[in-house]
């Protein structure tokens, strides 16, 4: 008897502790997401703004601010969903499903230039193709005597190819994932048939891999149309304008009300295309390839193909990986883009200020504007990788332990809206939000405080996902038996849960750290001199012809991104070590 009410009770204290987690989250998602994209329609809708949607939408300027960058943008979005399917797939293709050789070291590197950041492609595309045609100094092809066309050098045609060189190897990791578990039987049972392997691929594969072929397209399509940096410093020169660069030059000129509506419709274009994928994936059901019985991966054999096959990989890696980041090291040295290899100096990297070179513009790791730079920069990484890490682990484990009643619902779906959002939207949003003072609270514009809130809501969707990954890891159990014994909500996190999954979580803080010092398009519009990170500092360089200090600045942020990463790799197999299997 006195086991009943003590279970009871128990179960009481944990449905109260439940609600009151449950409201202490909505809360923080309340502030963090649901005002600033609020705040951004209402700031919209004011008698002295409201005339900014007929402005956008059918003005007589409405073709230039809204249609033609709209045109642009979903021309770069399809085609770079369309170039990273086929690319991540043939290598997702390859790695898991054929013989070539070193099929392992392919798969590794096929990963890597997701962790490049997408400014550091155009920077180097820049390097080796900038014609005259924008003045300043010219790409190496040029210095080498080569006519460089215009529409290879600047515009749609270089942005579509930087940006499938980005975004190919997240379509390859989740085409890889969906490949991998293709049973083998049905490739035996049609090889049995005398089924060729073109029709095997073509009737077998490719239709149960049609939901990752569609959501790999459709992640590749919202990283295109909110990517600002890759349109800004091949597209710009030249005036073409996408969504997010029309966004950025609204504010930055100060027509804001205007950017508000063009993030506005920016959002619901990434967001209508998500749902149709979603909704095209979740109108068919017939995508079971898992049983119960055991299977082996079938793995073709490519015969003579196989060496050839592999060339093509090899090729891939050095344009994609390789031969930008070789380009951004020899340009950070070189006085000229057209002499890319000769005549190197230290000078952009630790020269004292000299006149005749740059301005007077003293090397990176003597300019104290960058040194100030990149403390900012790693504070705001330290910052937002522990602040997202508290709060993405508390609305996980909200969402998962507590999950019946509407809250839990409503945690999931808002905690994953940044997901829809573009990142220089999300900016947009937070300048509406937080760039004026809000009853007795000051302006937060221009302060490190803003950058860290706004970093922190952005990643947010990633942060609840590593506390996710965390708590999956741990029975319930385990926490149950601690309740009973009377231990309470804090002391079980302190004593169970974060010591038993402290490398999961130190490796998703370190990815989180990654993504938030490698952005672009988020602190864009955040960004002030008293303020500065080190991602718009290289584009600000790279804007005044200051092409060397751009790429150094690049190559430090790539430095610090691939080895945080394969920390964060190394400390998640440690915590997995199935995935070394």
């Amino acid at each position: 008897m006195n086991n009943a009410v003590l279970l009871k009770t128990g179960r009481r204290v944990n449905f109260a502790q439940g609600t009151s987690l449950k409201a202490v989250v909505l809360v923080l998602l309340t502030f963090l997401i649901v005002l600033p994209l609020t705040k951004t329609v209402t700031s919209t809708l004011q008698p002295d703004t409201i005339s900014a949607w007929s402005d956008v939408l059918v003005g007589r300027l409405s073709r230039n601010l809204f249609y033609v960058p709209l045109f642009n943008t979903m021309i770069l979005g399809v085609g770079v969903a369309i170039g990273c399917v086929i690319l991540g797939g043939f290598l997702a293709w390859l790695v898991v499903m054929t013989n070539v050789p070193f099929r392992r070291t392919i798969g590794l590197m096929a990963t890597l230039p997701f962790m490049i950041p997408s400014f550091a492609n155009a920077l180097a595309w820049q390097a080796l193709f900038k014609n005259a045609r924008v003045g300043g100094q010219v790409g190496y092809f040029q210095g080498l005597g080569l006519d460089i066309p215009d529409m290879l050098a600047w515009g749609m045609t270089p942005t579509l190819i930087v940006l499938i060189l980005h975004y190919f190897s997240l379509a390859f990791t989740i085409i890889a994932a969906a490949l991998a578990t293709v049973n083998s039987d049905l490739v035996e049972a049609a090889q049995i048939a005398g089924a060729k392997s073109w029709r095997i691929v073509s009737g077998i594969i490719l239709p149960v891999a049609t939901p990752a072929l569609l959501a790999a397209g459709s992640l590749c399509f919202a990283g295109a149309v909110s990517n600002f940096a890759a349109p800004a410093l091949l597209g710009l020169p030249v005036r073409l304008q996408t969504l997010s660069t029309r966004l950025f030059g609204m504010i930055e000129v100060g027509q804001v009300a205007r950017g508000y509506v063009i993030g506005i419709l920016l959002v619901l274009v990434s967001a209508l295309l998500l749902w149709f994928g979603n909704r095209v994936v979740s109108g068919r059901r017939s995508y079971a390839t898992m049983t119960g019985k055991g299977g082996r991966t079938k793995r073709f054999d490519l015969r003579q193909a196989r060496w050839p096959l592999f060339a093509v990989c090899v090729l891939i890696m050095a344009v994609s990986t390789i031969i930008p980041v070789l380009v951004l090291i020899a340009s950070s040295l070189a006085p000229a883009s057209a002499d890319l290899f000769s005549n190197w100096t230290l000078h952009y990297w630790s020269g004292a200020s000299d006149a005749r070179i740059a301005q007077g513009t003293a090397g990176i790791l003597l300019n104290p504007d960058i040194s100030f730079a990149m403390v900012v920069t790693i504070g705001l990484g330290t910052s937002v990788a522990a602040l997202g890490l508290v709060i993405g682990l508390l609305t996980a484990y909200a969402a998962a332990r507590y999950r019946t009643g509407w809250a839990s619902a409503v945690i999931t779906q808002v905690s994953n809206l940044p997901l829809l959002v573009p990142g220089i939207a999300f900016g947009a949003a937070y300048i509406a939000y937080l760039g004026a003072p809000i009853g007795p609270l000051p302006a937060l514009y221009g302060t490190f405080a803003l950058l860290v809130i706004a970093g922190t809501a952005y990643l947010l969707p990633f942060s609840v996902q590593t506390g996710r990954a965390v708590i999956q890891q741990i029975s319930g159990e385990l926490e149950e038996s601690a309740r009973l014994t009377g231990a309470g909500f804090l002391r079980r996190m302190t004593a169970i849960l974060i010591p038993l999954a402290i490398r999961g979580l130190a490796a998703g803080s370190l990815l989180i750290f990654v993504k938030i010092i490698r952005d672009l398009s988020l602190v864009m519009l955040l960004f002030t001199p008293t303020m500065p990170v080190l991602s718009v500092l290289a584009y600000r360089y790279a804007s005044e012809g200051f092409t060397q200090f751009a790429n150094a600045i690049t190559v430090v942020i790539l430095l610090i991104s691939v080895a945080v990463t394969l920390a964060a790799n190394r400390l998640q197999a440690k915590s997995q070590p199935w995935l070394k299997v």
